[in-house]
C-alpha cells in the first residue's frame, strides 16, 4: 500500500503545483480584460489580438485547470445519491474507482489521442489566427489540448488510487 500512497501523492502534489500556477493566470486575464474594457469603452480602441489573447487565456485557465478543480472537488457532480447518508466512506470509494476506472480515464484517453492529428497538424503548419492582426500562436493552444487532458487523467489515476486505499482500508 505503501507505493500506492506515494504516487498517489506524487501526482497530487504535482497538479497542487501546476494549477496553482495556472491560477495566476485568471490574474492575468482579469486584469487583460479590465485593460480592454476600459480602451474600447474609454478610448474608442480595440485589437484583435487582445481579444484574442483573452479567450486563450481562458482556454489554458480551463484546460490546465481542470486537474485541480478535479483534486480539489469543484466540478460539478450530481449528489443525489453520493452524499446520502446510505453512501458510506467505503461506497463512495467504490463509486469513484468505477468513475475514475470506467468513465474519466477512458475519456481522457479517447481526447488524448483523437485530439494528436488535430494538434500535430497545427505545430506543423505553426498555425496562426486567420484574422488580420490576429495572434500568430494558435498552436499553442492547440496544444494545451491533450496537455490538459493528460493533467485531467494523471489526477484521476491519483484519485483511483487514492480510493483503492480507502477501499482497502475501510474494509479492515
Amino acid at each position: 500500500m505503501y507505493w500506492i500512497k506515494k504516487t498517489s501523492q506524487i501526482l497530487h502534489d504535482f497538479n497542487e503545483f501546476t494549477g496553482r500556477a495556472v491560477a495566476w493566470l485568471v490574474l492575468l486575464l482579469v486584469l487583460l480584460v479590465s485593460y480592454d474594457v476600459t480602451m474600447r469603452y474609454l478610448f474608442n480602441s480595440g485589437s484583435i489580438a487582445l481579444q484574442e489573447l483573452e479567450w486563450h487565456l481562458f482556454s489554458f485557465i480551463f484546460l490546465l485547470g481542470a486537474a485541480y478543480t478535479f483534486q480539489h472537488d469543484g466540478h460539478v457532480r450530481l449528489d443525489l445519491f453520493y452524499q446520502s447518508h446510505f453512501m458510506s466512506d467505503r461506497r463512495r470509494a467504490l463509486v469513484n474507482i468505477f468513475g475514475d476506472l470506467f468513465l474519466l480515464i477512458p475519456f481522457c484517453l479517447l481526447i488524448i489521442i483523437s485530439s494528436w492529428p488535430f494538434v500535430s497538424q497545427a505545430f506543423i503548419h505553426a498555425e496562426a489566427s486567420p484574422d488580420p492582426g490576429g495572434l500568430p500562436w494558435r498552436w499553442v493552444l492547440k496544444g494545451t489540448i491533450p496537455l490538459g487532458f493528460i493533467l485531467l487523467m494523471l489526477q484521476g489515476i491519483a484519485d483511483l488510487l487514492k480510493n483503492i486505499v480507502l477501499f482497502c482500508e475501510d474494509r479492515s
